[in-house]
């Protein structure tokens, strides 16, 4: 999935001496894959489908193994900035979302191709995104980064996917801390229950819910609660999406 261009490490050591005790940055490496308009982006790891649709854009990452946490990750955000050599990096920061995963590469060594191998910090960023920070050329870069709030235009967004009795909703468009913790619904003829993540950000609800209207409770990871009632009338149908309340 990463980029397979020379490796440029003993970088990395010089965005440990800028960045150790700079605002919490901490140093990483990042490669590009997806495409020069991220096409290949598309789908992932984190369940988002079409980056575009989702609001999303090509401001996203594919995070290693290291960052990913088993898909608790997604949906965080990154502020990230180039700490090699001036000839590879470029001027200036990017904020992306955490939409993929990087899987590692254990025929390759960690300094040879396994980018993302294990205990490795990487971020396999889109093309268009990773080119605002360095140079097509350079292929993989020492880059600073820091965990930086999630900027959202409109709701936390549910889509409901499923059937009866399997209930799978995708929460995309979190603002704040952005990756989902836990998850609860409501039904208007239920109590509120806990949803079991199923993968990336589908959470799973086993309850039979149909014409009901339906309430969400969305716990981040920073430990902030929202809850958006009655944010699918009672006249929902899987396959589609409702809005609700955003975290300030």
């Amino acid at each position: 999935m990463a980029s397979s261009f020379l490796v440029f490490f003993v970088f990395l050591i010089l965005a440990t001496d800028i960045h150790a005790d700079d605002g919490g940055w901490v140093p990483a490496h990042a490669t590009f894959y997806g495409g020069s308009d991220a096409s290949g982006t598309m789908g992932g790891a984190c369940g988002y489908g079409n980056l575009y649709s989702q609001g999303y854009g090509t401001d996203t990452a594919a995070l290693s193994t290291a960052l990913f946490n088993n898909g608790l990750s997604c949906g965080s955000c990154y502020e990230i900035t180039c700490a090699g050599e001036k000839k590879w990096c470029l001027p200036g920061t990017v904020v992306v979302t955490a939409t993929n995963f990087c899987p590692p590469n254990n025929a390759l060594p960690n300094d040879a191709g396994g980018w993302c191998n294990p205990p490795l910090q990487h971020f396999d960023l889109s093309q268009p995104v990773y080119q605002r920070i360095a140079v097509y050329e350079a292929g993989i870069v020492p880059v600073a980064y820091r965990r930086v709030p999630c900027v959202t235009k409109g709701g936390i967004r549910f889509t409901i996917n499923g059937h009866s009795y399997f209930n799978l909703v995708l929460i995309t468009n979190v603002g704040g801390a952005g990756d989902v913790s836990t998850v609860s619904i409501k039904g208007s003829k239920t109590e509120w229950e806990p949803m079991c993540r199923n993968w990336g950000q589908n959470w799973q609800s086993n309850s039979f819910l149909d014409g009901q209207s339906l309430s969400f409770k969305v716990t981040t990871s920073d430990g902030r609660t929202i809850i958006s009632y009655d944010a699918a009338p009672a006249d929902w149908s899987f396959g589609q999406t409702f809005t609700g309340n955003q975290f300030n």
